[in-house]
């Protein structure tokens, strides 16, 4: 076990508490203007899926389990699960619906992303920073409104709702940062 201090922990990370692994789900540093800074973390418990929300402060030491990031290909989505191979081995691995969460929006065919393994299981999956999506509606552009004072909502092609600027219309490809599901830039392709 690594031990790391409380305001390193990242989402995606799989702590060991109390005996038991951990996957982080949010992890959050508030800084207070009085006392002491606290990292604000919400985990759920690889055993049985149970979800946990913990407070340190931010120097307090947390024991990282160690965790092999193995870079796998998403291939498809069945009854069973999400279904990754390994590039190099082509090893296919299963990845529950609880362990993807609210990421399998993102999921691509074809995306590579880096599964978090402990013992031959997978624990988390981390996608790219950014994934290109096209943008299935949005409101026409309003005449005499500014490109830099204003963003108009829009619905991309995963479902997800996001706000793009006001330049943008139906039907282009767009960057889409996958942590906060935010309008990066138009895509070059």
């Amino acid at each position: 076990m690594v031990k790391i201090i409380a305001s390193s922990v990242r989402k995606g990370n799989v702590l060991e508490v109390e005996g038991k692994l951990y996957v982080v789900l949010t992890a959050q540093n508030f800084h207070p203007g009085k006392g002491t800074p606290v990292t604000q973390v919400d985990m759920r418990r690889i055993v049985d899926g149970v979800k946990v929300s913990e407070r340190w402060r931010t120097t307090e030491q947390v024991e990282r389990a160690f965790v092999e990031d193995v870079n796998f290909q998403f291939l498809y989505e069945d009854g069973e699960g999400f279904h990754f191979m390994n590039p190099e081995s082509y090893d296919q691995v299963v990845v529950s619906e609880e362990t993807i969460g609210d990421q399998k929006a993102y999921l691509q065919e074809g995306m590579t992303c880096i599964l978090s393994m402990h013992e031959g299981v997978p624990l988390a999956i981390e996608l790219p920073r950014h994934v290109t999506l096209e943008i299935a509606e949005t409101e026409p552009v309003v005449k005499g409104q500014t490109a830099s004072s204003s963003y108009k909502p829009a619905i991309l092609s995963n479902g997800l709702r996001t706000l793009v600027p006001p330049h943008i219309d139906a039907g282009t490809r767009v960057v889409i940062a996958t942590e906060d599901n935010s309008y990066v830039e138009r895509a070059k392709d």
